[in-house]
């Protein structure tokens, strides 16, 4: 027969969690701590971990920065006379005060991005900029040197010496609101420099073509080819 064995069943407990106060952690932490420093003891797990997590708290707490409330901030900023003033010490470099002679209203500037200033004639000449010679100034300068020849019926001083300006700048004339419409440029008509308006003068009048058929005339005349064409152009009248 089979002995039957009876096992009585008791209900498991659940753990408890102990509520305790940062009071009495921190009292089990200092007895702890007490008992490992008394000779011949032998720290247990449970003194490790509770030592561990006070180094823990230790270190974090250490990172924490501390302020002392004897001193505040200074401001930069002060007032004067009802003006705000700016205190350039404050603002000012450590390593530029220890520099002799070191003038704190005077700030360092950055010269390396300023642009160097272009030579100019000066404000009595309204800042006029050095003349830099290119292709078509240079074609507009010795075209104003024989601007005798454009117009014959004017006449211009003599030039010295064929000399470009040292300080020129070109422009364009723009007409104002009170000049009528007649005495105004088209847009169609006007050019970007005085080669172009001459050019477009001459394919109007025709005057320089007519200027060099008269010298070529001038210079065949008494020459074969001169009585040759006087014969062609009497024999056109007589038919």
């Amino acid at each position: 027969m089979a002995e039957e064995v009876c096992f009585e069943h008791h209900p498991v407990q659940p753990h408890t969690e102990v509520d305790m106060t940062d009071d009495e952690i921190q009292k089990l932490l200092h007895e702890a701590e007490n008992r490992l420093r008394a000779p011949g003891s032998k720290p247990t797990q449970d003194s490790r971990l509770q030592m561990s997590k006070g180094n823990e708290n230790e270190d974090a707490s250490s990172l924490i920065p501390k302020l002392s409330t004897n001193h505040s901030l200074q401001p930069y900023v002060h007032e004067t006379n009802e003006v705000a003033m700016l205190d350039p010490l404050r603002i000012s470099d450590s390593r530029q005060k220890n520099v002799p002679n070191f003038d704190p209203t005077k700030t360092r500037t950055n010269t390396s991005g300023k642009k160097k200033e272009k030579p100019s004639a000066g404000d009595d000449w309204f800042n006029l900029p050095k003349t830099e010679m290119t292709p078509e100034l240079k074609r507009d300068l010795q075209l104003l040197r024989m601007r005798s020849v454009l117009d014959p019926k004017r006449h211009y001083k003599k030039e010295g010496k064929a000399k470009p300006p040292e300080f020129s700048q070109v422009g364009t004339i723009v007409e104002g609101p009170t000049e009528f419409f007649n005495g105004r440029i088209a847009k169609k008509d006007r050019k970007r420099t005085f080669v172009e308006e001459a050019m477009a003068l001459e394919r109007e009048t025709r005057r320089f073509e007519s200027k060099y058929n008269d010298i070529q005339t001038t210079k065949r005349s008494g020459k074969k080819a001169f009585y040759k064409d006087l014969r062609s152009k009497r024999g056109r009248k007589n038919t």
